[in-house]
């Protein structure tokens, strides 16, 4: 953990030496090259009293941050030393105009093969805060991930007071297991896979869990400071509750994109979002130590890790002989389990700064309209076997619109480049259910999914409002979706079905919440607008990693515009083939 600190501190002071040396002016307006080595490798790591080998970037888990200013170009050279297929993906780049570096694989691209290098190449245009990256294959992401910091461009403040110190906060897990095993076993048997062993925060689970007292994060503070908290949550199929006791946290930041200011307690943040917020300390030393905890927010029926991670607060004390193991250790109260008021409650607070500096240029005109059903399934079990599905004849499946996307073995991008998509796409997905039902009502007697590799075809430039609605299917689930290549406004959500006559009305059109993950309500509805302005392949999925595995997931694919500035580029000489 002191080495993932140690290179932060190191990146951010390479960002203030290395812009020494260019002009101002230039580096405001353009940003430099900044280069990175992602070497991909083994390396045994310790957890829980269980030591395992695990796939790593550069020996580090979490991997090192990526830290750049806005207008920055990146260019991250990743060398493949394990024998698993790699990609990695950028999450939150929009990737204007590089779409062969965004990384999800089949989609994108191509894996990189053992022994094999690829050079993600892109510019970072119009963002600024936290995202992260992550690999982008089967559930590697499970420890391959760290975060991407973005600063704004040099000589532009923060909307908000300066921190003192900034922090980033990654929450994940750790698997005793190998859980390329617990997923090939999942798929194979048609059941629910097992859950994690640990919730971590920057890599470390933390004093409740057995055998884990030496391995928790702790954040030391100086009284009366703002730190930052840069929080993602890189969890594989959880999200999650997280509060400071006795401390209040202010939002000012989610995907990257700047939101007005508000106070809160506790946070919730879904696999796939990042959020921002200023930690004001007290005045004065207290004379205790402040839990940070995170634990689960659960929909479904399926099993979870019920467990809670925690992390240690402690102040700073000028004198030496204070022990800071003889204080009180306080402890947070987090929302109950299931407490999806406070969710509702605390996403409707998120609202875009919508100010002449950063505007809210939400679509008012909609090109097309797509409403889309998202939620579990089933497949019939294969022939003479028993599965462990919702009955023993059947395997669970995910789907949008009842189509379980198949992952072609091609990459989606590349045939569309050269124009050849024969044989790798299926058919467009329909824009809406073929079969209309009462969604969050009692479900249909036929829960069959169709399978198919299908997609959404979009003119350049198309503006498009998109109706993302749960369903009851073996039971109403939250569904955090992310869209790559995107960012989005999320302009109405509300529970139970969506109700095209009434529900638009209520719409906010003035500043809704601008991201590129976003929670689907279990049991309710999430309207999204965007615009069309990146041509390309955009993989569409949701972010708790099992249900994308059975299927949540298409792609858009956006067509060229006319001008030079509208259209996708070829790929590089390393691009990697199947």
């Amino acid at each position: 953990m002191a080495t993932f600190h140690r290179l932060l501190i190191i990146a951010l002071f390479s960002i203030v030496c290395s812009t020494l040396s260019y002009n101002f002016a230039d580096a405001a307006d353009t940003g430099i090259t900044r280069h990175y080595r992602f070497n991909i490798n083994m390396q045994n790591v310790t957890r829980l009293c269980h030591t395992k080998s695990i796939v790593t970037v550069n020996g580090q888990f979490p991997g090192p941050p990526i830290v750049a200013r806005e207008g920055d170009r990146l260019i991250i050279n990743v060398v493949n030393h394990v024998n698993n297929n790699i990609t990695i993906h950028w999450h939150g780049i929009r990737q204007l105009q590089s779409g062969w570096a965004d990384g999800p694989a089949y989609i994108a691209q191509c894996p990189i093969q053992s022994g094999q290098t690829y050079a993600y190449n892109f510019t970072i245009v119009g963002q600024r805060g936290t995202l992260w990256w992550h690999a982008h294959i089967s559930w590697l992401r499970s420890t391959l991930y760290g975060p991407i910091i973005i600063l704004p461009k040099r000589g532009v403040p923060y909307p908000f007071p300066q921190p003192y110190k900034e922090v980033p906060l990654i929450f994940g897990e750790w698997w005793n297991a190998d859980t390329e095993a617990v997923i090939s076993q999942a798929l194979q048997t048609g059941g629910g896979p097992n859950v994690s062993d640990a919730y971590t925060i920057n890599g470390l689970p933390g004093l409740l869990y057995n055998c884990s007292a030496k391995d928790t994060f702790k954040l030391s503070v100086k009284p009366g400071k703002t730190y930052l908290l840069r929080l993602i949550n890189a969890a594989l199929n959880d999200e999650l509750f997280f509060s400071i006791a006795n401390h209040t946290l202010t939002t000012v930041d989610v995907d990257a994109l700047y939101v007005k200011p508000f106070e809160t307690d506790t946070i919730i943040i879904t696999p796939g979002q990042t959020t921002n917020v200023l930690l004001k300390t007290k005045a004065y030393h207290p004379d205790a130590t402040f839990v940070m905890m995170a634990r689960p927010y659960v929909t479904g029926n399926g099993t979870f890790d019920n467990s809670t991670v925690a992390g240690i607060l402690e102040y700073h004390h000028p004198k030496p002989s204070t022990s800071i193991k003889k204080l009180p250790l306080l402890k947070p109260t987090l929302p109950a389990l299931r407490d999806s008021s406070f969710v509702t409650n605390f996403t409707n607070k998120l609202k875009s700064l919508a100010n002449a500096q950063y505007p809210a240029n939400v679509p008012k005109k909609v090109d097309k309209h797509f409403f889309f059903t998202v939620g579990l399934g089933t497949n019939p079990c294969p022939k003479n076997h028993t599965c462990q599905g919702p009955t023993n004849t059947t395997m669970f499946a995910a789907s949008i619109n009842n189509v379980s996307f198949v992952m072609p073995t091609k990459a989606l991008l590349q045939a569309h480049f050269l124009r050849n998509s024969n044989g790798v796409l299926t058919s467009e997905l329909p824009f809406s259910p073929l079969m209309a039902f009462n969604y969050t009502g009692t479900p249909p007697n036929n829960t069959n999914v169709i399978d198919g590799t299908k997609v959404v075809v979009l003119q350049y430039n198309t503006s498009v409002e998109l109706v993302m609605q749960s369903t009851s299917i073996l039971g109403a689930e939250s569904h955090p979706l992310h869209l790559h290549g995107f960012n989005f406004f999320v302009v109405g959500q509300g529970s139970g079905n969506f109700n095209p006559k009434k529900d638009p009305a209520k719409y906010n059109l003035v500043d809704p919440v601008e991201r590129n993950t976003v929670g689907v309500p279990a049991g309710g509805w999430v309207t999204i607008r965007f615009l069309a302005d990146n041509p390309g392949v955009w993989f569409m999925h949701c972010h708790l990693e099992v249900h994308t595995s059975w299927g949540l997931k298409t792609a858009w694919v956006v067509q060229d515009g006319n001008l030079p500035n509208q259209k996708l580029p070829p790929p590089p000489s390393d691009y990697p083939k199947c």
